[in-house]
């Protein structure tokens, strides 16, 4: 199922909050597939694409909160600073338990507000493009957007009162459309899908225009240009 901008169905959305979960890797561990193009700069580009997404989630006026969700005292201390909340991964049992876990933190602060699991890769993200596809969102009980190659997922979310259960990992875009999730491809919203993984996708996001720190950790890479 898929929702188009300017459906009715978009057009009768409520205009819901939400509180996003973003979970951030321990930075030894982060961007392993950039290890190549970044070298010593693989960890601090890893943070820079973290905390551009989350300053661009915090200035999405749907947004309520944005609760971050690691165990890096670094990447905790950004983050928080930023404005965001941060626990740690207290079930420590893999990427969907940590979400679980943060969208329970942010159901106790937010009873009314939906919640969402948003990638930590989106340094293009725009607080704009997001407002839309959370709109579209709020129009039915689970919605996810497909990532970039059509494979994985960038936002899982579920509207207040319904059971979150997000379906992260290989093939999430097929889990997600199986588990009954509405699928939102929404005209205008690239910066939604456009996850970085690789030196092409960060390519790609620098040609939409990322924030600031990714922008400033990119040019020290020569191998991008």
């Amino acid at each position: 199922m898929s929702t188009a901008a300017g459906s009715p169905a978009a057009h009768r959305a409520p205009r819901l909050h939400w509180s996003l979960v973003v979970p951030v890797k321990v930075l030894a561990r982060a961007k392993t597939r950039m290890a190549g193009a970044a070298g010593p700069h693989r960890e601090a580009l890893a943070l820079a694409v973290a905390a551009d997404t989350v300053a661009a989630a915090l200035r999405c006026d749907r947004v309520r909160d944005v609760i971050v969700v690691t165990d890096d005292p670094l990447p905790a201390a950004d983050l928080a600073a930023l404005g965001a909340r941060v626990v740690p991964d207290a079930p420590d049992a893999g990427l969907n338990p940590a979400l679980v876990h943060g969208a329970g933190r942010g159901r106790e602060l937010s009873p009314d507000a939906g919640v969402g699991a948003l990638s930590a890769d989106l340094p293009a993200l725009r607080p704009d493009e997001l407002a839309r596809v959370l709109d579209a969102a709020a129009a039915v009980p689970e919605a996810f957007v497909p990532d970039a190659a059509g494979i994985g997922t960038t936002l899982y979310t579920a509207r207040p009162g319904v059971p979150f259960a997000p379906a992260f990992g290989g093939g999430s875009r097929a889990a997600h459309r199986s588990r009954g999730a509405a699928e939102i491809l929404l005209p205008g919203t690239d910066s939604v899908r456009r996850d970085v993984d690789t030196p092409d996708d960060l390519r790609a996001a620098l040609a939409l225009g990322t924030g600031p720190r990714t922008a400033e950790v990119a040019a020290r890479l020569p191998s991008l240009a």
